[in-house]
């Protein structure tokens, strides 16, 4: 048989997801179960060890497979819109409940315990979470939306579920400092790919979670038999096992381990950093031929 992706099928010597039946080998398929993300954000591990890397995050509100659910609480999950397999705990899950209205706009808000600013907050909700409203309200501060299970979070955080941010590189800019974290997708920590994959989630453009799946799937190559093209803002650029957003023709966007953080600065210097390394350009992507 062909081997599959593991990164993105669900299987195991012992288990396997059903719909992968006939196309892997092994002892037992499963179809899974349905549940949601209910913490803010929670680890996707890449086994079920609190000392395993994390490959990826997941955010609240978001859809989960659960294959399996061993004694000490790790649950073998399948995310549902990048299709990323690993492990997280099952007490950050929960089952569906209501269908999600709105996504969470800002790099981070307050789901309040009442619809008053000045009331403890429950938790904090980081960009692209998922909410379910119950109902409105308002108080002489703000103006509030009331959130499943429960919760106040400010109207102005929020935006309609199928809404699109305009300008996905203003989303990637907003990350500006944060800090760099090897799997990480939220303001308190985010790698390359994952600032990559956020910004272009809230432009409702769909993209995989690593870099070479990036590469590989995200809008047209540009040629590089000349050089490196003019480029233009929202261009990517790859090199191995790393990407950055184009601000403009020249300034570079990426979550980097040599700043440790999010950071702007010109393409030329990061590409002369990389020579250093031994590591080249691989390629340059872009989403629209306008």
């Amino acid at each position: 048989m062909t081997r599959l992706e593991p990164r993105l099928n669900a299987y195991r010597p012992d288990l396997a997801d059903a719909s992968l039946k006939g196309r892997v080998d092994a002892a037992r398929f499963v179809p899974g179960e349905a549940f949601v993300v209910a913490a803010p954000q929670t680890p996707l591990r890449r086994s079920p060890s609190e000392q395993a890397p994390m490959e990826t995050e997941a955010i609240f509100g978001e859809r989960v497979t659960v294959f399996d659910t061993d004694a000490e609480g790790w649950a073998w999950a399948q995310l549902v819109d990048d299709r990323y397999v690993g492990y997280m705990r099952a007490e950050a899950l929960s089952r569906p409940g209501g269908q999600p209205t709105h996504r969470v706009a800002a790099l981070r808000t307050f789901a309040f315990t009442a619809p008053d600013i000045k009331s403890p907050p429950l938790f904090a909700l980081p960009l692209g979470a998922r909410v379910a409203a119950l109902g409105e309200a308002e108080d002489r501060n703000a103006r509030y939306v009331m959130i499943a299970p429960a919760g106040a979070v400010v109207t102005q955080h929020l935006a309609p579920l199928q809404s699109r941010a305009p300008d996905f590189t203003a989303t990637a800019e907003a990350f500006l400092g944060a800090p760099y974290l090897w799997g990480g997708k939220t303001s308190l920590g985010i790698d390359c790919s994952g600032l990559v994959q956020v910004a272009l989630h809230a432009g409702g453009v769909p993209a995989p979670r690593d870099s070479d799946m990036q590469e590989a799937d995200i809008g047209f190559a540009l040629p590089l038999d000349s050089g490196v093209p003019a480029l233009r803002r929202g261009d990517l650029v790859f090199w191995p096992g790393h990407v950055g957003m184009m601000r403009d023709g020249e300034t570079l966007l990426h979550a980097n381990s040599h700043h440790m953080a999010v950071a702007s600065e010109p393409l030329g210097v990061a590409r002369e950093r990389a020579l250093l390394r031994g590591t080249e350009i691989t390629c340059i992507r872009r989403l629209s031929a306008r």
